[in-house]
């Protein structure tokens, strides 16, 4: 892919500390791309008014915290989320991805890490918005039992009602579809899901995106119908 394309992206920084956000705002212009700024979580929504193609958001914020801001986000907007935050339990990193974020990293920050996950979340959104404004002339479908995937404008169904999901959400619901009965190891998702920008990320983080997804499909994760478990060894569809 052609880098040059997220050139101009516009990014929403909402962070509570001037310093951080100075110091991003250089970090991103220098890469080409437009920055937004917000102070609390309240600014935060407001800003969402001006689109922005990926959001750096804080957990601390006045107001609302991130992961309020988040919840509230993901009601409207499939923006890809990138919590940024000095509270870096794992337990704080679960609930993150649980309220809809794509990615999380720590403070204190390699300025190279973060503009890599930065680069691979706009490269992936900008990939799945150009597959879906094409019309393909047949429509190419997976059915497996109650629910259908149509490749080419990348919707989802279960018992005939459309499922929203994130584009990573999706990309690991296609890798299982792709290849029904076959077990993926959480390092096999990774491989394929994320491809070489896996770096800083834990087991719980492909485990949380496969628990928002069940939810999503109505899936209960004791008795599933779509995306089962292979205890020690990893998930599959049938």
């Amino acid at each position: 892919m052609d880098y040059s394309m997220l050139k101009g992206k516009r990014i929403l920084v909402a962070d509570d500390s001037s310093e951080i956000r100075q110091i991003l705002k250089i970090l991103l212009e220098g890469e080409g791309y437009e920055v937004i700024e917000a102070s609390d979580g309240n600014s935060a929504l407001k800003a969402m008014e001006k689109n922005p193609d990926l959001v750096v958001l804080d957990i601390n914020m006045p107001g609302k915290d991130g992961f309020s801001v988040c919840i509230e986000i993901r009601k409207t907007s499939l923006v890809p989320i990138l919590f940024l935050t000095a509270r870096n339990i794992e337990s704080d990193k679960i609930l993150g991805l649980s309220a809809g974020a794509d990615d999380y990293i720590s403070k204190p920050f390699s300025n190279a890490e973060l503009l890599i996950r930065i680069k691979t979340l706009l490269r992936r959104n900008y990939i799945y918005h150009e597959k879906k404004k094409k019309n393909a002339q047949i429509s190419n479908t997976i059915e497996i039992g109650e629910l259908i995937i149509n490749t080419d404008s990348q919707s989802v169904f279960v018992d005939g009602r459309e499922v929203t999901l994130t584009k990573t959400e999706y990309d690991i619901l296609l890798l299982f579809a792709k290849h029904p009965k076959k077990i993926f190891t959480l390092d096999n998702i990774y491989e394929s899901v994320w491809e070489n920008d896996a770096m800083g990320l834990s087991d719980n983080t492909v485990m949380v995106h496969i628990k928002n997804l069940r939810q999503k499909l109505g899936d209960n994760s004791r008795s599933p119908r779509f995306i089962k478990t292979a205890w020690g060894k990893g998930y599959y569809i049938e």
